[in-house]
C-alpha cells in the first residue's frame, strides 16, 4: 500500500509541475471571446483612469476578455502567448531585451497591436520631454523596433512633433474602406490634444486627419490622427487621440478604438458603429426605482448599473406613482419612506401590484404607509414608527453602523449560490412581520431582527423585501448589489 502511495504521490507531483502552456487557455479566459492584454503603470497622462476607460469600452463590447498588467518591463514570449492583441497605455522608460523582444515577437508574428495617444513616445523619445523640461537623467537609447511597428517617431528641434491647445476638432476619415472606418460616419468631433509634426514611415496606411488650426497654435496642416502598420505578419493600428477620459467618451474614439483593437487582432470588424459603453437589451427588465421622504448616499444608483438585461429609471415623490404603471414597467424598487400619497397614485401602485408586476422593498420603505393597511400586507412586513397596539407591536427600533453576519437561507433562486457574508449596515429590530413570510436572509446580531429579508405571502405579485442597504458599505459591496439584482430580476419573472 505504501508503494501505491507513493506512486501516487509522485504522479500529483508531476501534474503540479506540468509546464504552463499544456494548460488549456480556455479555463482561464472567456471562451470564445478575443483575449487582450492592456499594458500601463507608466505615463505621463493619468493612467490609472485612462486604462480602466479603456478596459470598460472594450468590455462593453462583449467581445473581449480583457487583462491589465502594470508592469510591462516582466513580460515573456510565454506570458504573451494566450493573446491575441495588445493595447499600449504606456508611455514611460523601456522594458528591458526580455520584454522588448516579447513584444516584438508576438506583433511580428501575426498578433495584433493598438497603441493609444501617449504611446506613441515611450522609450528613449521621453527624453522630448525631459529636455524640455531641464532634465537629463530620463535620457536613454530609443527601441527602434517600436517605431517600426508604431510606423512614426518623435522628433526634437525646431519641427518638434507635439500638439496645439487642447480644443474641439473634427476628424475625417480619409479611408472611409478600411473595415475600421467602414459604416461609420465620415467625420466626427472631439475635444482632445491634436498631434501633429510625426515623422511617419511610407509603410502606413493614414486612416483620419484634423486639421490644426493656426487659431489654436496648431501647424495649419491635415494631421494624420489614426493608421495601420503592418510589422512582419502581424498588424498595428494607432491612434493619436485619448489624452483623458473626457477624450475617450467621444463616440468616435470608442468607435475606432474598439473597431481597431478588433481588426488587429482578427483582421475583421464585425462591431457595429454607436457603440454604447452601457448596453441594453431590447427585452431588458424595465425598473422604476422610487425615492423620497429619506436622505441616502448616491452610491445607491452604482448597485442598478452595469446589467445590460436590466433598465433602470428613478422617480421620486411625490409623482412617483403618477399613470398607469402597468404599462410602463416589470418591477418597482421602493427605497422611498413616505406615509401618504394621493388616492389616485395609491390605486396606481395597487393596480400594478394585482396586475401581477414584481415589488422589491429595499431598507427604509419598509417605514413606508404606516396607516395603510393594504401596503403592509403587501410588503409581508413594516418598520413600525410608533408603538401600534392594533399589531400587538411596540415601536421598532434601529441602529447604525452595525457590522453583521447576513446568512442566505432556504434555495430560494434571489439567495441561490450566494455566501454568507460580513457586511456593515444599519439595523431594524422589532418590525412587524408577517407570519407567513419564507426568510430569505437571517441574522443572529442582537441589535436586529433574525430574518432580515423575504418574500411576502402576497398574492399575485412577487414581493421581495430586503431590510440591508442603507448606506456606501452595502450599496457598493457586490454581494449586495448580486442580492438586489437576483430580487428585481426574480420579482420580474426572469430568474426562477
Amino acid at each position: 500500500m505504501s508503494t501505491i502511495r507513493c506512486a501516487w504521490s509522485v504522479s500529483l507531483l508531476a501534474a503540479a509541475l506540468l509546464p504552463a502552456q499544456q494548460l488549456k487557455d480556455e479555463f482561464f479566459f472567456e471562451p470564445g471571446k478575443t483575449r487582450v492584454l492592456i499594458l500601463s503603470g507608466r505615463n505621463n497622462h493619468d493612467w490609472r483612469a485612462s486604462t480602466a476607460h479603456l478596459r470598460r469600452i472594450l468590455e462593453a463590447t462583449g467581445r473581449f476578455d480583457v487583462r491589465v498588467t502594470e508592469e510591462p518591463a516582466g513580460l515573456t514570449r510565454e506570458t504573451l502567448r494566450p493573446y491575441h492583441a495588445l493595447v499600449s497605455d504606456y508611455c514611460g522608460p523601456r522594458w528591458g531585451a526580455q520584454a522588448e523582444d516579447a513584444v516584438a515577437a508576438f506583433v511580428r508574428q501575426g498578433k495584433g497591436l493598438v497603441a493609444v495617444h501617449a504611446a506613441s513616445y515611450p522609450f528613449g523619445i521621453m527624453p522630448v520631454l525631459g529636455s524640455k523640461m531641464g532634465r537629463t537623467d530620463v535620457r536613454e537609447e530609443p527601441w527602434s523596433e517600436w517605431e517600426k511597428m508604431l510606423g512614426a517617431r518623435w522628433q526634437d528641434g525646431e519641427k518638434r512633433t507635439g500638439h496645439s491647445r487642447r480644443h474641439v476638432f473634427e476628424v475625417e476619415w480619409t479611408e472611409a474602406a478600411h473595415p475600421i472606418a467602414a459604416n461609420l460616419p465620415v467625420k466626427f468631433k472631439v475635444s482632445d490634444e491634436l498631434y501633429s509634426r510625426f515623422v511617419l514611415s511610407p509603410s502606413i496606411r493614414v486612416l483620419a486627419r484634423a486639421y490644426d488650426s493656426p487659431d489654436q497654435k496648431g501647424t495649419g496642416a491635415r494631421e494624420p490622427i489614426l493608421w495601420t502598420n503592418a510589422y512582419g505578419q502581424g498588424r498595428v493600428f494607432h491612434t493619436a487621440l485619448g489624452h483623458d477620459v473626457p477624450a475617450m467618451m467621444a463616440q468616435g474614439f470608442i468607435d475606432s478604438f474598439a473597431r481597431g483593437v478588433e481588426w488587429v487582432a482578427t483582421g475583421l470588424v464585425t462591431l457595429p458603429p454607436e457603440l454604447p459603453l452601457e448596453p441594453k437589451e431590447k427585452n431588458a427588465l424595465r425598473v422604476l426605482l422610487v425615492a423620497g421622504g429619506h436622505d441616502h448616499d448616491a452610491s445607491l444608483y452604482a448597485a442598478f448599473e452595469g446589467h445590460p438585461g436590466i433598465r433602470v429609471n428613478v422617480n421620486p415623490h411625490p409623482v412617483a406613482f403618477r399613470g398607469d404603471l402597468r404599462k410602463r414597467y416589470d418591477v418597482i424598487v421602493m427605497y422611498d419612506m413616505i406615509q401618504d400619497v394621493p388616492e389616485d397614485q395609491r390605486k396606481n401602485l395597487r393596480d400594478f401590484a394585482e396586475a401581477g408586476k414584481g415589488i422589491v422593498v429595499l431598507h427604509h420603505a419598509l417605514a413606508n404607509y404606516q396607516d395603510w393597511d393594504w401596503w403592509r400586507a403587501m410588503a409581508g412586513g413594516q418598520y413600525l414608527l410608533k408603538d401600534r397596539p392594533a399589531l400587538n407591536a411596540k415601536g421598532s427600533t434601529y441602529k447604525h453602523d452595525v457590522d453583521l453576519e447576513a446568512r442566505p437561507t432556504g434555495g430560494h433562486p434571489i439567495v441561490r449560490g450566494l455566501p454568507p457574508m460580513w457586511i456593515r449596515d444599519e439595523t431594524y429590530k422589532g418590525v412587524w412581520q408577517a407570519p407567513d413570510i419564507t426568510p430569505l436572509i437571517t441574522t443572529n446580531e442582537a441589535t436586529s431582527d433574525e430574518v432580515i429579508a423575504w418574500i411576502s405571502p402576497y398574492k399575485p405579485a412577487r414581493v421581495a423585501v430586503i431590510q440591508l442597504g442603507h448606506g456606501r458599505e452595502a450599496h457598493e459591496n457586490p454581494w449586495f448589489q448580486r442580492l438586489l439584482r437576483n430580487a428585481m430580476l426574480w420579482a420580474g419573472s426572469r430568474l426562477e
